[in-house]
């Protein structure tokens, strides 16, 4: 149903396709600077950077599914500072550019040759639950030459996403708690991350 591919390697622009699925999973978390997520779509389409993601694509051309994946050491997504006001304002565009850079441009604090990040796991809504982001993950663990692959921070609600990462065999390394007045808030109690080793998990 779905042909992976890396999506500077498409021959034609998926960004659009990419921000609307960055929108549907991420505007929650950016009500301070809208809670519009065609707002939020336009804002951020500029950040993908294309060499290190790898989509799911249907034969009709629709970005069914994306991930990225990166060494630890090279970010998958740079923020203009300038897009970004264009999109949200000159204040709040501003302090996008300032708060988000750290958090969406974070490379692992011990990358190694066989380790690898994968961030920015999403789904296009009309295809959540056909499998886009399994064989996404799938790809990039049987064609890329890491041996760990690291997925940070997951929201311990997500429980889809967690279901997923266990069925291909991730398991879970690290837990970090939410303070409690920003749990109450965002509804969420603490951050996983989980891992992939080759060798210890098995693609089921």
């Amino acid at each position: 149903m779905f042909t992976v591919i890396r999506a500077d390697q498409i021959e034609f622009d998926t960004r659009e396709q990419m921000s609307r699925i960055f929108a549907e999973g991420f505007t929650q978390w950016l009500g301070f600077f809208s809670n519009d997520k065609q707002t939020i779509a336009r804002a951020f389409a500029h950040m993908f950077v294309l060499n290190q993601f790898y989509v799911a694509v249907t034969d009709d051309r629709k970005v069914a599914g994306m991930a990225a994946c990166t060494d630890g050491t090279a970010s998958s997504v740079k923020l203009n500072p300038k897009e970004l006001r264009k999109h949200l304002g000159l204040y709040k565009g501003t302090l996008a550019g300032l708060f988000l850079k750290k958090e969406f441009e974070a490379t692992l604090a011990d990358p190694s040759p066989v380790k690898c990040s994968i961030d920015f796991v999403g789904t296009a809504p009309e295809f959540r639950g056909k499998g886009a982001a399994m064989v996404i993950l799938r790809h990039i663990i049987e064609n890329t030459p890491y041996e760990q692959f690291l997925i940070e921070e997951v929201a311990d609600t997500n429980i889809p996403a967690m279901k997923l990462y266990q069925k291909l065999g991730f398991q879970e390394y690290k837990r970090k708690p939410v303070p409690l007045k920003r749990a109450e808030k965002i509804g969420i109690s603490g951050f996983l991350s989980v891992k992939y080793v080759k060798g210890t998990s098995n693609l089921k």
